[in-house]
């Protein structure tokens, strides 16, 4: 039985998923553990995976502050805004994330993990699994999707990819050398970057694997989050889905913070003015909708609720992207910061959205334009539909198992390990 460990640092989005794979992993035979947030314990948990709790200030009031406000921001001022504050809250976990790998025989991480998970593996001679949510490797056909959308030709998407590695390496280079110091190794790294193996929590239907990507770096399809077993609906959602037609669902995630008012003005007067049914998830922002044509939820599975609707408006944080398309409805991506951009420019490249909508402004008119468009513009619909249809041929997490059986079958560690990437 191989022992896995799962390292991943974020809001529910970028943990969630790997609760999936995780589950998937287990499945297989393994042994798997995920090391997050304290207060993602129950959702871990809950998918029969060991918890390793990785202590951290409550997020909500780290993006209510100054410095939380400059990190959603798109572009590169606030990926660097990100990572600083990224930098201080990973030192801290640093104790917490060896021991929770010290008895793995594979690490993985996510994209805002794997440098510390690297030196761990290099130390303890675990394999290595990059499995990031999002694209950010250098290629010509791709902007970085951490820098925002805006696709910025063919040599510069090259090297806004390479300089946002070089962001990565010169603000989190402090902590590495420091962490490599404490686990007694040299200050160089055994093995670059460039000979991890990559796997990509993406569906290869949304981003297709760019050609110029070196070998061991895929797109594999996505992981899907587990929808705990003894999860049931409210009776007021269920009665409110049977009363009349499929309603939008309208919610934006971890996002928005201190623009809770703003954000719930703009969605009552949208609601108004096109008379749809909505869904309005409380989310960060704590939206308020209130009447008979609205209903008010906290957190519900996107895999049970999107089915029942007509359209998703949502912020377009990958992991709401990706339920959003699997559920074959069209989308209003409305961004804010980070990869968000990236994630709406698809949808709408896609045909799925009729537009992208910054979060930063949004007006009532053409929320509400955008909506109607979404509902009724058949195109949308048939272009969801056929994407969801490909997407279910896919299977990403069984795509990582085949990596980690066949790796672990041609070297067990049991009788050799070794540092590097798979």
């Amino acid at each position: 039985m191989t022992r896995i460990l799962i390292m991943t640092s974020g809001s529910h989005g970028d943990v969630a998923p790997y609760a999936g794979l995780g589950a998937r992993l287990r499945a297989a035979g393994h042994e798997v553990g995920i090391a997050a947030a304290d207060r993602f314990g129950p959702l871990i948990t809950s998918a029969g995976l060991d918890f390793h709790p990785l202590s951290q200030q409550d997020p909500r009031a780290v993006a209510a502050t100054k410095r939380g406000q400059a990190a959603n921001t798109s572009g590169p001022r606030g990926t660097a805004s990100v990572m600083r504050i990224g930098v201080d809250v990973l030192r801290a976990q640093i104790p917490e994330m060896i021991a929770a790998c010290s008895t793995a025989d594979v690490i993985m991480c996510s994209l805002s993990t794997l440098l510390f998970g690297a030196q761990i593996a290099e130390a303890q001679g675990s394999r290595f699994l990059a499995v990031p949510l999002q694209t950010s490797a250098p290629t010509r056909y791709l902007p970085p999707s951490p820098l925002g959308g805006r696709d910025l030709g063919p040599w510069a998407n090259k090297a806004s990819a390479t300089a946002f590695g070089l962001l990565g390496q010169a603000l989190f280079g402090g902590v590495v050398r420091d962490l490599r110091a404490e686990l007694g190794l040299s200050r160089r790294a055994r093995t670059t970057t460039a000979r991890w193996t990559v796997l990509h929590g993406v569906s290869p239907t949304v981003v297709p694997r760019p050609p110029d990507w070196p070998r061991g770096m895929e797109v594999v399809g996505y992981w899907w989050p587990p929808t705990p077993a003894d999860w049931r609906p409210s009776p007021e959602l269920v009665d409110f889905l049977a009363a009349g037609p499929p309603p939008v669902y309208i919610g934006f995630g971890s996002m928005g913070v201190g623009r809770g008012e703003r954000l719930g003005q703009v969605v009552r007067e949208t609601l108004r003015s096109t008379g749809f049914r909505a869904i309005v998830h409380r989310g960060w922002a704590e939206l308020a909708a209130s009447g008979e044509n609205v209903c008010t939820v906290d957190h519900v599975p996107h895999e049970w609720l999107l089915p029942h609707v007509s359209a998703v408006v949502h912020h377009a944080g990958a992991g709401t992207t990706a339920a959003g398309l699997r559920a074959g409805v069209p989308a209003v991506p409305v961004p804010l910061a980070h990869d968000q951009p990236f994630w709406a420019r698809r949808l709408v490249e896609l045909g799925v959205a009729p537009a992208a909508l910054p979060l930063r402004g949004l007006r009532a008119d053409r929320l509400g334009a955008a909506l109607a468009q979404a509902v009724g513009a058949p195109a949308h619909r048939r272009r969801a539909e056929t994407i969801a249809r490909r997407i279910a041929q896919e299977d990403g997490a069984g795509r990582v198992a085949e990596v980690v059986d066949a790796a672990m079958g041609t070297c067990p560690v049991s009788a050799t390990r070794r540092s590097g990437g798979v």
